[in-house]
């Protein structure tokens, strides 16, 4: 009957003998097996997403809660250590800062998390993923803006973008490069030669390059360097907006940038890890020395305070006073304050600064 519709015209396939009741299933043939694949590929997340996510199934990664994860990680050149057994934990929405003098390590740390170089010893986790062993899945998941910020500088901006899109083999590349364009606010020089721009705004197009495949974790080696104060200020909060959603790691020698963007900083020095802490917390546990601003509704001498500390007038009537005595400076600045008859008008304690707490610890 089949073969009959057939030579009637009709095109219908006719039956497999595995088709048939009763007959034992045949094994898939070679060209039946490629098409069953292909059909599967098809059906496959854009080629951003990485192929053992999706094709296949999931592939079981261990991944731990941390974005990174660096365990005993060091790094010799020769005979010196450039990295000597650093250990910390960064979660996921944390902007961490990453500090330390020239020399200390933070660029060769960063270069080893992005596998740009690889470590002595140690080993290291970033958005689940073993630097050494990993690293093709790791940098899909990762946007380094390195220190020295290299570009091709002979090609256009937009052009740029586009080319390294490519390379990340993004879907609807035009779209996400006007959006790179837009958030990092290029949209003026996007027509110009990289080679032209001015330093800030060669900054400007790395962090887009970082940015343009929508990456987990962010590593930013002095991202604001060259910048002007507008720009400095618009990049700031661009780098806050992205901290809410992913990690950033990011290494500055502008203490008030630190202060603006890190709840947590992380300092090296020579290599070695010598603090990791909220700031608050090391501005507290650094300032031994008390320091109070105190003001007066009458006039005091500088000679009156002196016996309470070391005294540094402000201007207006107001005195800074520093001791390092454990009572506690603001009780005894209230006494005398009791005693000679005198109204406060302001008493407050001063913390700190992050540049004072940085000079403390790598002096």
């Amino acid at each position: 009957m089949v073969w009959a519709n057939i030579e009637a015209g009709n095109k219908a396939k006719p039956p497999w003998p595995s088709d048939v009741e009763g007959w034992p299933k045949a094994r898939p043939s070679f060209f039946e097996q490629s098409e069953k694949k292909r059909r599967a590929e098809q059906t496959c997340e854009p080629r951003s997403v990485a192929p053992q996510l999706c094709c296949g199934g999931p592939k079981k990664i261990k991944r731990n809660s941390m974005s990174i994860v660096v365990e005993n990680l060091s790094k010799v050149y020769g005979e010196q250590t450039a990295v000597d057994n650093l250990s910390f934990e960064l979660k996921k929405g944390e902007i961490l800062g990453f500090l330390g003098p020239n020399g200390a390590g933070k660029s060769s740390t960063m270069k080893m998390l992005t596998t740009f170089i690889p470590p002595t010893s140690g080993r290291a986790f970033v958005a689940g993923f073993d630097i050494e062993k990993e690293g093709d899945e790791l940098r899909k998941r990762v946007g380094y803006l390195p220190q020295d910020n290299p570009l091709y500088l002979d090609m256009y901006v937009r052009e740029y973008l586009l080319f390294i899109a490519g390379l990340h083999r993004l879907d609807r590349k035009k779209a996400r490069v006007d959006q790179m364009i837009e958030q990092t606010g290029l949209s003026r020089e996007a027509h110009k030669l990289i080679g032209s721009l001015s330093g800030g705004y060669r900054q400007r197009v790395g962090l887009a390059q970082a940015l343009l495949h929508d990456p987990e974790v962010l590593i930013l080696d002095e991202p604001t360097s060259g910048l002007d104060p507008n720009q400095l200020v618009e990049i700031r909060a661009l780098v806050r907006q992205l901290g809410e959603e992913k990690t950033v790691l990011f290494s500055s020698h502008i203490m008030q940038e630190i202060e603006a963007l890190c709840d947590r900083v992380l300092i090296l020095n020579r290599g070695k890890l010598v603090a990791d802490d909220r700031i608050s917390n090391l501005q507290t546990k650094l300032g031994q020395e008390q320091r109070v601003k105190v003001l007066f509704k009458e006039k005091v001498s500088r000679q009156q305070l002196e016996k309470l500390g070391q005294v540094e007038p402000l201007g207006g009537g107001a005195f800074l006073l520093s001791s390092s005595q454990k009572n506690d400076l603001r009780e005894a600045l209230f006494r005398f304050a009791v005693d000679q008859k005198l109204s406060l008008l302001e008493l407050v304690p001063e913390r700190s600064s992050i540049e004072q707490v940085f000079q403390k610890l790598t002096s």
